[in-house]
């Protein structure tokens, strides 16, 4: 965005190098992107920063991008100048405050506004968004509460957050991490299935407590892969997600009058298979879907079951296999676990972070996933550690 006094001062398309005065970063991936990196001038660029981490497109192409949120702060503070950068999680803030992620954009812009970095006017900037015509008075307060947070942050979060501890929102503790997925669970299957995910937990954090007090790494790579592996996305965890009520929620939140949903399905006992490369085919199935989902999420009970109609696919039964071979695997490391091979044990308990998407994209990771669990699991027995710097 280019502000001048008139059009005629005004040429090109891009902002060319080192010539940004303001970076209002609503993503902390792109405003820390190479081509964004090249317009900025350390000393001259000011930047209010967005530092929750949002998956961008070409994270669905390369899914191991490298999106560390501290490693991004870092890069852009060395590349602004620490005073001249600041960063704020304005997408948890503004989703509390407002009940939407999409607030955060507004909510950053009245942050800059408030810290005088805009050359305009108060007036002008609410007219425009009258002019806009969007969810006029929502974006009104979204700025507002930007400019709150920039005069005083702390009661700003306060008020958004009560419960959490001053300077830690968006900051997970291990018992949070824990707790939350257990309660997940719960919903998931039963109490029972949030119960033997508890367990391989605990056995693991009183395994590297021995191994290397203090240390929490593979306790909580194990509360978050092993909780990815239990809550497997089958038909009866869409039909639940589908009808708890947040679905619903979401859609009257944004949208308004009559609407019609449409749902493209590929059920494995119905859907027909591609004849070229045997993958399942997508159908269209109308609104009547949603009391079928409501039916249908009645019967989770039967999730790996005999009598579970579903469970009999490949895909469901080598997620059931992942399951096992996690908790088999983890407790075979617990057995032998040292200060010197607990590295390698994190990196292993992480694997499932490679298992992604459904369907024929599933498998492929699930393969890949599997050859990585082999060299790893050789390396950890073999005690061959030295590889694990280097990579």
């Amino acid at each position: 965005v280019r502000i001048a006094n008139s059009a005629s001062e005004l040429a090109g398309t891009r902002i060319p190098n080192r010539q940004t005065d303001l970076v209002v970063g609503c993503d902390l991936v792109v405003a820390a992107s190479k081509d964004a990196l090249q317009t900025y001038d350390l000393g001259r660029t000011k930047a209010v920063i967005n530092d929750y981490v949002v998956p961008v497109a070409a994270f669905t192409l390369t899914p191991d991008l490298a999106m560390d949120k501290g490693s991004l702060t870092d890069l852009l503070s060395e590349s602004l100048g620490r005073e001249q950068a600041e960063f704020i999680d304005s997408t948890t803030l503004a989703t509390a405050l407002m009940g939407d992620s999409i607030a955060a954009n507004l909510f950053l812009l009245g942050f800059a506004f408030q810290r005088g970095t805009i050359p305009l006017s108060l007036k002008s900037i609410e007219s425009a968004i009258e002019l806009n015509g969007v969810a006029v008075e929502a974006n009104k307060r979204s700025f507002a509460w930007g400019r709150k947070a920039a005069a005083d942050q702390a009661k700003v979060e306060k008020i958004a957050l009560p419960d959490a501890p001053a300077g830690v929102i968006g900051i997970e503790t291990l018992e949070t991490i824990i707790e939350k997925r257990a309660d997940f669970l719960k919903s998931y299957q039963n109490g029972r299935y949030a119960k033997r995910y508890l367990k391989l937990v605990e056995t693991v954090g009183k395994a590297e407590a021995a191994a290397q007090p203090g240390s929490t790494a593979l306790t909580e790579a194990v509360a978050r892969y092993y909780f990815k592996l239990m809550a497997y996305k089958d038909e009866y965890e869409v039909a639940r997600l589908y009808t708890d009520g947040s679905f619903a929620e979401k859609l009257n939140a944004q949208f308004e009058g009559d609407f019609k949903l449409k749902f493209h399905l590929a059920p494995p006992i119905f859907a027909k298979r591609n004849p070229e490369n045997g993958h399942l085919i997508k159908q269209e199935f109308g609104p009547w879907m949603m009391k079928a989902f409501g039916l249908l999420a009645k019967f989770k009970f039967l999730r790996g079951s005999a009598l579970d109609p579903f469970g009999q696919s490949e895909e469901r039964k080598a997620e059931r296999a992942l399951i096992k071979e996690y908790e088999a695997t983890m407790t075979e490391l617990c057995g032998s676990l040292t200060k010197e091979n607990l590295p390698l044990a994190v990196e292993i308990a992480e694997i499932p972070e490679h298992i992604r998407g459904f369907g024929h994209v599933k498998e492929t990771h699930m393969a890949a996933a599997r050859g990585l669990r082999e060299d790893l699991l050789s390396r950890f027995h073999k005690g061959d550690v030295s590889q694990l710097a280097a990579e």
